[in-house]
């Protein structure tokens, strides 16, 4: 097991099916974390863009792209042209915005929940 495995962060949302089954993974690897609900707590944007940069994904995979919200704002054509700043400003303006869970050890990110990455990344 992970030595900074108390010091994960996972920024989940309840009501998502994703982020329960991410949840459950942890649980069932007893690794600890601390939670943070990310639309009643959401990262900061100068959070996210730390996420970011040590995630190396691409800006537009923090994106919760099949969410209501995202839609709502027709956001698909705005996220092809906008800028890296515009991106971040979006991103903090509203947790729903987010791809969830993100779970952090300050040096590691995933975003998303797939078991198999999980097991390489926080194992």
């Amino acid at each position: 097991m992970a030595e900074d495995s108390n010091n994960l962060r996972f920024y989940w949302y309840p009501k998502c099916g994703t982020c329960r089954k991410a949840k459950k993974w942890l649980d069932e690897h007893s690794l600890s974390y601390e939670e943070k609900h990310i639309v009643e707590n959401p990262p900061s944007r100068s959070e996210i863009e730390v996420l970011h940069q040590k995630s190396g994904l691409e800006l537009k995979k923090f994106f919760n792209t099949s969410g209501l919200k995202y839609k709502e704002l027709g956001l698909k054509d705005k996220v092809k042209n906008a800028s890296q700043t515009e991106l971040y400003d979006l991103l903090a303006s509203d947790g729903m915005l987010l791809k969830r869970p993100i779970l952090t050890d300050g040096n590691k990110v995933t975003v998303g929940f797939k078991e198999d990455e999980y097991q390489k990344m926080w194992l």
